[in-house]
């Protein structure tokens, strides 16, 4: 079986020839910014954590649809889930006609998500970004007020008001005007503070330029909603320090501004809990809103943003809701990935993969100069490639080699970061040992290789 086997590459070269048929047909129909050529990959189908090419390469995913695939490709209930479903009706617009998928789903959600309060309610929307808009809108109603605090190395989306959220630019050029009221702080990237503090010296140095903002951009009485990525994913895989977010908590309480955790990535088991949130709970500063999406449907299309009953009832009717929001295929799909999530300890899973992992990637730290830092939470794991230690400039060049070189290997692999010097782990969470054994193999190879190659 494909879920269980190991990576092959049988053509003389990634992309094979029939990849490189359909890579041309692609090239021709869609539009050149779909059309990069870093992963020149057409699949056939995929299982588990591995995925065979249309030339019958198999390749391991060490990047899982960048975090949609945490239960991993056609898991068989999954897939019997949503042919049920699709059997009795595929669509129906829950403004205007209310199915059981959408409410159950809900109210499972509402006795699993760590958000603050008691009582808590849950709509449904298609995309991580959706739900990141969607939670901005829910503040706004909530408080009355319209500025929203973002943070450096975030990634939001790519609609116009997340594309403004969103530090990296690359990612909205050329495509302003943007939402006025969103200011910037910066992110408490302790690899990068100032060089001698201590973690508490460099949380107060962060939460300093977090207070300074209210003086110099925009006053506390004028902010909405703060939204932070509980682990920052195109930032670079960066955890949030529990410390800074307890400080950031009592921020927002003592100013009547509402804290969204950010879920799309990090949530649904990848982070060692369910909800990565769920760590800022134990520490007593739940957030107030979590948007989440990615491996909450296993692949089919949805998303939720979850808060509390009066905040969520706070919000005008008609400006929230949508088309295909909560679509019964998705929902469907959406609560056969919890059940199994739940039944086989899939957040377990993720802290005994990302201990494995995290001791490879320490491993590569000791032994390579340019293997500059390891971080992350549970199984989302962020290894960042330096030029030197001492000085930590970045090293993107080298994480293009390693990847191209895994690549031909049959290791699929991504970049993070706002230089592309992070490479990100997150494997679905289905693999084997034997797998991630060969996918720690071949990675190490990649590396000593691009080392080389001058």
């Amino acid at each position: 079986m494909l879920r269980n086997s190991l990576p092959t590459i049988i053509t003389d070269k990634v992309p094979g020839p029939n990849a490189c048929v359909l890579l041309k047909k692609r090239d021709n129909a869609l539009p050149k910014a779909l059309c990069g050529y870093t992963y020149p990959i057409c699949i056939k189908r995929g299982e588990g954590a591995m995925l065979e090419d249309v030339d019958g390469n198999i390749f391991l995913d060490f990047i899982g649809g960048v975090g949609v695939l945490n239960i991993g490709y056609s898991r068989p209930e999954v897939v019997k889930a949503v042919q049920d479903q699709a059997e009795k009706y595929f669509h129906c617009i829950f403004n205007v006609v209310a199915h059981s998928g959408y409410i159950e789903l809900a109210d499972r959600l509402n006795k699993l998500m760590p958000c603050k309060g008691d009582k808590l309610k849950t709509f449904f929307a298609n995309s991580g970004a959706e739900a990141d808009e969607n939670a901005v809108k829910i503040a706004k109603a909530y408080t009355g007020r319209k500025g929203i605090i973002c943070f450096s190395g975030a990634f939001h989306g790519r609609t116009n008001l997340t594309m403004a959220l969103t530090a990296k630019k690359s990612y909205a050029k050329g495509m302003g005007p943007f939402p006025s009221d969103i200011y910037r702080a910066e992110f408490p990237y302790l690899y990068h503070a100032p060089k001698g503090y201590s973690e508490q010296e460099a949380i107060a140095y962060y939460l300093d330029k977090l207070n300074t903002l209210f003086d110099e951009a925009a006053p506390a009485s004028d902010i909405a909603a703060m939204i932070v990525e509980p682990v920052q994913g195109e930032g670079g895989f960066v955890p949030a320090p529990i410390e800074w977010v307890k400080a950031v908590r009592k921020i927002c309480d003592d100013n009547g501004i509402l804290l969204i955790a950010d879920e799309v990535q990090c949530g649904n088991c990848r982070s060692g809990r369910y909800y990565a949130s769920e760590y800022w709970k134990e520490a007593g500063a739940a957030p107030d809103i979590i948007a989440t999406a990615k491996s909450l449907g296993g692949g089919v299309p949805i998303s939720a943003i979850t808060a509390r009953e009066e905040i969520m009832d706070s919000v005008p009717v008609g400006t929230i809701g949508g088309t295909y929001c909560g679509n019964p295929l998705a929902c469907a799909s959406a609560l056969k990935v919890m059940d199994i999530m739940l039944e086989e300890d899939y957040a377990g899973k993720a802290e005994e993969i990302g201990k494995k992992a995290t001791i490879f990637f320490s491993g590569l730290k000791e032994k390579y100069e340019e293997v500059g830092d390891v971080r992350g939470l549970g199984s989302m794991l962020g290894v960042k490639f330096v030029k030197t230690k001492a000085e930590k400039e970045p090293n993107g060049e080298l994480v293009s080699k390693v990847i191209q070189n895994a690549l031909q290997m049959g290791l699929m692999l991504e970049n993070a970061g706002t230089h592309g010097n992070v490479i990100r782990f997150l494997v679905p969470l289905c693999v084997t040992d034997e797998q991630l054994e060969k996918g720690f193999e071949i990675f190490e190879t990649a590396l000593v290789k691009a080392k080389s190659d001058k």
